[in-house]
């Protein structure tokens, strides 16, 4: 395996296993996902909220069936935030979407499985176009698999923000009137999936700025001034860990652009 581009701010989280698991709550307020049991797996998490995303990968594949969500996880933020070859992160979402979708096969009643092979595939699909990934019959596969996250774990805040950022996103590039036909895809839906995923989590980073920009997306440029708010209110958290870190520095790298 290639050598991972390091989280640039590496050193200033410093989770223990302990901390990990006494701030279990807030840091997982997002994928409601639950405490392990098994001590490599939270040695695998600590490793994730600190920045060591390769490093996590490794010990939650090495944990077997159980740190594969955890693997899958530290695999998309990676490919999502750090790294810098297009191919290479294209190369690794659909990895990690090939390993939730088997996760998921194994066990369908893990909400986390469908999670992450829907983030995965929604990336690859901003990543070559939506519009040629609705083309490819991605776009059916991703909103089914986000909705069968919420019907999992309807307190999973991500997989609202994610199945909001399809509607939003779908009816951006094909249109309202076909984007509901060919995809099931409404504005209502869009806006009342971001609301609720801020009602779960309000002071998640990605919640905001997916939000923000759905919101143009769906309303148009008279939602710029709530757009920009909402990206001020992301800037302005104080992030938990490595993960919120890039979302907070992405939000902050937006607003000065």
């Amino acid at each position: 395996m290639a050598k991972w581009t390091a989280f640039p701010q590496l050193g200033e989280y410093r989770h223990d296993a302990a901390s990990v698991a006494r701030e279990w709550h807030r840091l997982h307020a997002g994928d409601a996902e639950p405490l392990p049991p098994d001590p490599r797996v939270l040695q695998a998490w600590m490793l994730f909220h600190n920045g060591q995303f390769q490093d996590a990968l490794e010990a939650g594949l090495a944990a077997g069936e159980a740190g594969l969500t955890v693997a899958v996880k530290a695999q998309c933020i990676y490919a999502n935030y750090l790294e810098k070859k297009e191919k290479a992160r294209l190369d690794l979402l659909l990895e990690a979407a090939t390993r939730a979708e088997v996760q998921a096969v194994v066990h369908p009643d893990n909400p986390s499985a469908w999670y992450w092979q829907a983030y995965a595939l929604g990336r690859y699909s901003q990543g070559i176009s939506v519009a040629r990934a609705l083309a490819q019959g991605l776009g059916g596969k991703v909103k089914d698999a986000l909705e069968r996250t919420i019907a999992l774990q309807p307190r999973h805040a991500d997989a609202h923000v994610a199945l909001g950022a399809f509607h939003a996103e779908v009816i951006d590039k094909v249109g309202t009137l076909i984007g509901g036909m060919t995809y099931g895809a409404k504005k209502e839906t869009g806006l009342k999936m971001f609301q609720e995923a801020l009602r779960l989590h309000p002071r998640s980073p990605v919640a905001l700025i997916e939000y923000a920009n759905g919101l143009v997306m769906l309303e148009g440029e008279k939602k710029m001034p709530e757009a920009t708010r909402l990206y001020r209110q992301a800037a302005a958290l104080q992030p938990l860990d490595a993960k919120e870190r890039l979302e907070v520095d992405y939000a902050r790298l937006e607003l000065q652009g």
